[in-house]
């Protein structure tokens, strides 16, 4: 089975798809995240393995989003070709109608279904050298960049809450995908982002202006009940030791209106490509059976069917 792809923003995802004849071809709008963001580069690479693995009966459109929320929030709307990232906890407050979720509740969010994970969410709270920021107590004074609407800008909200610096920083009105040059001309003294690491934004902030990325004390991480992640010394440039910051596990979803065969292959080429994906960008690297304890709620059935085929072993909450 072949996956031929098409990289588009949303808009244009949009415009293409309507201007395209009508065919036998099964088509598959994966969503994930900015196109700034690790997140969207891992789709761009997860279509590109699925199109070595292709003979074109399933077309991909990989689209930009404003992040998780949005995409949980777009299942109302979307058919059996719609496939999206998000952590699950998300899942389970859209489920629960609960959060940024209240009064938004809506029987398609019950009927959402996981197909693979994917590398977790991994916070960064980017400073500038020249803001002399080294702890969470310096951020005090600064203006800090979070972006909008996406899962990580209220995580980030949230810890300067938790920390007990939010109402002593500035929240910039700029959007994420600005950040870098925001941090370049002085607009900002810092940002926060949420994508896998190695994250392309960090990566050019870091190599173009100079930056710190925070560390967490223990007793911090424990206040964002998170989970500890540490990401080596040398990700970044001028990076001389490990950061230690907190993870959040992210997962691939469709729904069941998504038919059993297409899950299936969607699922089966993702596993199949993965270790290519690897050479390519170290974030593929930890993916392992291990992270499937990441999925907390239904699997789709065709997803099942391949994990069952393949020897995973499965919850029977996952079932």
């Amino acid at each position: 089975m072949s996956v031929k792809f098409r990289y588009l923003t949303a808009a244009a995802a949009m415009a293409a798809l309507s201007a395209l004849p009508v065919s036998a071809e099964t088509r598959v709008t994966y969503k994930s995240a900015k196109s700034t963001s690790s997140y969207y580069q891992m789709a761009v690479q997860i279509a590109e393995a699925m199109e070595k693995a292709s003979e074109g009966e399933i077309s991909v459109t990989v689209e930009e989003s404003q992040g998780s929320v949005q995409n949980v929030m777009e299942v109302r709307a979307r058919g059996g070709d719609y496939v999206f990232t998000t952590p699950p906890v998300l899942v389970r407050l859209a489920q629960g109608g609960k959060a940024m979720f209240d009064g938004k509740g809506d029987p398609a969010f019950d009927d959402i279904r996981a197909l693979f994970p994917i590398p977790s969410l991994t916070m960064h709270f980017v400073m500038s050298e020249e803001s002399g920021a080294a702890t969470f107590d310096d951020l005090k004074g600064k203006t800090i960049l979070l972006g909008k609407g996406s899962f990580g800008a209220r995580e980030g909200e949230k810890y300067l809450g938790l920390f007990g610096v939010k109402d002593e920083v500035s929240i910039a009105d700029v959007e994420l995908s600005n950040a870098v040059p925001a941090l370049k001309n002085g607009q900002i003294d810092g940002f926060v982002t949420a994508g896998s690491w190695p994250a392309p934004n960090v990566v050019e902030a870091a190599a173009s202006t100079g930056v710190t990325v925070l560390s967490l004390t223990d007793a911090q991480i424990a206040e964002t009940k998170r989970t500890k992640l540490v990401i080596p010394a040398g990700t970044y440039a001028g990076q001389d030791a490990d950061i230690v910051t907190t993870s959040l596990p992210v997962v691939a979803y469709t729904t069941t209106k998504m038919d059993d065969e297409t899950a299936y292959q969607l699922t089966k080429t993702y596993w199949d490509e993965k270790a290519s994906m690897a050479e390519a960008a170290k974030w593929w690297a930890g993916v392992d059976e291990g992270l499937m304890s990441n999925i907390t709620g239904k699997i789709h059935p065709g997803a099942v069917r391949y994990y069952e085929q393949a020897g995973f072993e499965l919850t029977d909450a996952q079932k």
